[in-house]
């Protein structure tokens, strides 16, 4: 729920983003990364887990803590029914029922996954949601970042290998949670007048209340070694969590950006020292073109935006570039 949790901290915490001290910035980068190690290892404790239980059993698990966490966060300051109120309550549930969707495809997809493919894979969130921001939203999008786009799917293609090697269906799992991550922050987008802690709560009581519903017809009763492990998974997301709202806190998210693929890095170190995984030449180099694509992308909509600010327009609000991980 990584970048589920960044977007919508973006929005709790923009007046004070807005000019954070220039001392802070540092402090703001370094607990993004640790946030990122928090999340690459709660992958890896997912992974270990999904080898032994049902996706839905594992999500209904996270989303029940993640939703005490939703609750404790939003209501802070307003009561429950102030911070319920929507101006587009129906598209707030079909974000949440979408990023429900996203999240227990990435878990099936880490179970039959190394943790460096899958989040290469992932990697090209930003990428979609330029594009579907073109195609459905009407933004403007220039012959660079359609190029990088372009490129970005390049790099998909070397992961991937179609031809060469097998397809593997957890490769095709990784890009479905992609897709379903972007249209999630398109939507994000199109409903940006509600505030963050209302984003944010609908996503978790949502995904709880479904989750509720499917999780005990996939339950197993988990040993109590597993017990301990499924209550580090909730620990690390809500770790991660919190640090992310920090670093937010103290750095603007245009800043923080570019350090979301520290996760890719995280993921590969992680899934090397616990599953002995380390990705082959191919998976480095596609990995290392989408990067790069993302990275253009990103420094690209930035430039446009200063440019705007300096010739006195209103330039689109900026689009949250998640962290890789859909956790």
């Amino acid at each position: 729920m990584a970048g589920r949790c960044l977007h919508a901290a973006k929005q709790l915490w923009a007046p004070v983003m807005a000019n954070p001290p220039h001392d802070h910035v540092t402090r703001g980068i370094v607990l993004a990364i640790l946030a990122m190690m928090v999340f690459a290892t709660q992958d890896a404790v997912t992974k270990y887990l999904a080898q032994s239980y049902s996706a839905p059993q594992i999500v209904w698990i996270r989303y029940l803590l993640f939703s005490v966490f939703a609750l404790i966060l939003a209501t802070r300051q307003r009561p429950l029914r102030m911070v319920l109120s929507s101006r587009r309550p129906i598209l707030q549930i079909v974000r949440s029922l979408i990023i429900v969707a996203e999240i227990a495809i990435f878990v099936v997809a880490v179970r039959v996954l190394p943790l460096a493919d899958a989040h290469a894979l992932l990697a090209t969130t930003p990428l979609m949601v330029t594009a579907l921001s073109a195609l459905f939203l009407g933004e403007a999008v220039g012959i660079r970042r359609w190029a990088a786009v372009g490129m970005g799917f390049v790099g998909v293609l070397v992961i991937l290998r179609p031809g060469l090697t097998v397809l593997q269906p957890g490769a095709l799992l990784a890009l479905g949670a992609a897709f379903l991550f972007a249209v999630y922050l398109v939507l994000t987008r199109v409903i940006r007048t509600d505030d963050g802690e209302t984003s944010l709560l609908y996503m978790a009581l949502v995904g709880a209340a479904v989750m509720t519903l499917l999780g005990p017809a996939y339950w197993t009763w988990p040993t109590p070694a597993h017990w301990a492990w499924l209550v580090a998974l909730s620990i690390t997301s809500s770790l991660g969590h919190f640090l992310l709202i920090k670093a937010l806190a103290a750095a603007p998210a245009s800043t923080l950006q570019p350090f979301n693929y520290m996760l890719l890095v995280w993921a590969t170190i992680t899934g090397y020292v616990v599953f002995g995984h380390f990705p082959d030449a191919w998976t480095v180099t596609g990995a290392a073109i989408v990067v790069a694509s993302g990275l253009y992308t990103i420094l690209r909509e930035r430039r446009l935006a200063a440019e705007a600010r300096r010739q006195g327009e209103s330039p689109e609000p900026a689009r949250a570039t998640p962290p890789l991980a859909p956790t």
